[in-house]
């Protein structure tokens, strides 16, 4: 096997993916798509967004075994939103498949910039509480868990991203549950939504899977630097989110960029 440039460039961002989600625990799978697109080379949109979408659900899944034997996963909670999320993935993911390419990337551009403005204003994590789906609750907490999961399932799927900072935030608004249990619960749908995205792009034959291996093997080692490095600056973690967040917000403004260009040129 000849071990190639867009290979190399492959391994290189999914380092990239891999060290921010490990250093400040959200945000980076934002940055697939683009660096699949303009740096790795694939040959358009679609297919940047279906093998992201692959490499985010086995990433997702590798961090939810950690969170599971923590005790940090809701189950009945995440399960339920999952299930919802997942149609609309299937929703969404189909809607993305028919938009022109350039376009999609245009509107990625501009989620970036609200993936940006989220790390920055988002509110102070709430205090740790329990949280049970029982039949007492299950009736007012069961449909905002359907409704919020299918509603980010779309835009997961839409996009092509995990969107766990859509997935905990609403979570959160369907329970109330601490942000850490949110934080690891999210990752059951996040796990879902990109699984559901990447097969419905590979059914179209556009998810590169030689690519998607070396962005998942980047993104195994980036995240364990990035996880390492995160206990040893937790006390600047919100200096160091506020960072990331203006270099998502450059990112966006460039894929902006490209996007309006492209749709310019004849």
């Amino acid at each position: 096997m000849v071990f190639s440039f867009s290979d190399g460039a492959a391994l290189i961002s999914g380092v990239v993916v891999g060290f921010v989600l490990g250093l400040i625990g959200g945000g980076g799978s934002v940055f697939a798509t683009p660096l699949l697109y303009y740096f790795v080379g694939l040959p358009n949109p679609h297919v940047a967004i279906g093998t992201g979408a692959a490499a985010v659900a086995i990433n997702a899944f590798t961090n939810l075994i950690g969170h599971a034997r923590a005790g940090r996963v809701k189950w009945f909670c995440a399960l339920i939103f999952a299930a919802a999320g997942t149609g609309g993935a299937f929703i969404g993911s189909s809607l993305g498949k028919i938009v022109n390419g350039q376009k999609l990337l245009l509107l990625f551009g501009i989620l970036m910039l609200v993936v940006a403005a989220q790390m920055v204003f988002k509110p102070t994590p709430s205090a740790s509480h329990e949280v049970r789906l029982t039949r007492e609750n299950a009736a007012r907490t069961v449909p905002r868990l359907v409704g919020f999961g299918m509603i980010v399932g779309i835009l997961s799927g839409f996009f092509g991203i995990g969107g766990g900072f859509l997935v905990v935030p609403g979570i959160l608004a369907a329970t109330g549950m601490s942000m850490i249990a949110a934080v690891g619960s999210s990752l059951v749908s996040v796990t879902a939504f990109g699984a559901a995205t990447a097969a419905n792009y590979a059914w179209s034959d556009m998810v590169d899977w030689r690519v998607a291996a070396f962005l998942i093997a980047g993104g195994v080692g980036g995240g364990f630097f990035g996880g390492r490095l995160a206990g040893v600056l937790a006390v600047r973690k919100q200096i160091l989110t506020k960072i990331f967040a203006v270099l998502v917000a450059g990112v966006g403004f460039y894929v902006i960029y490209r996007g309006a260009l492209a749709l310019q040129s004849p």
